[in-house]
């Protein structure tokens, strides 16, 4: 059997509002709840469960999303009509501005609870 990776939980203040963030930046659609949990299932069947937390502290996580070329301009033009600040780099780096690692074009941006979220069209260590 291949090891695949099936579903990942992630905290929110408030689980349908972080759900219908990411769908919405990433044009994916939101699930159907399913115990405490709402999810967002990306094309290669990941399913990311949005959970209320029980603190008001959350850990910023990291979540890399690899797109194609036409997705990245999609995905880039809602963050920018939504007025969200995008970076070129982590921590963050270079405000505005987009990478071209690895041949490819890629963008950091934050979600409304702190999560660090990525878009790319290559995978790191894939060259040209």
């Amino acid at each position: 059997m291949s090891v695949e990776l099936n579903h990942t939980v992630i905290a929110a203040r408030d689980k349908h509002a972080a759900a219908e963030f990411l769908a919405t930046i990433l044009g994916l659609q939101v699930g159907a709840q399913y115990g405490p949990f709402i999810p967002v299932e990306t094309s290669n069947a990941v399913a990311l469960d949005f959970v209320d937390s029980d603190t008001d502290q959350i850990t910023p996580q990291h979540y890399a999303f690899l797109v194609s070329e036409q997705e990245f301009d999609a995905i880039l033009a809602r963050i920018q009509q939504a007025g969200i600040t995008h970076y070129a780099g982590p921590g963050p780096q270079q405000p505005g501005q987009i990478n071209h690692n690895d041949g490819g074009r890629g963008t950091y941006f934050e979600d409304p609870n702190g999560h660090y979220l990525e878009i790319l069209t290559r995978p790191y260590g894939s060259g040209t």
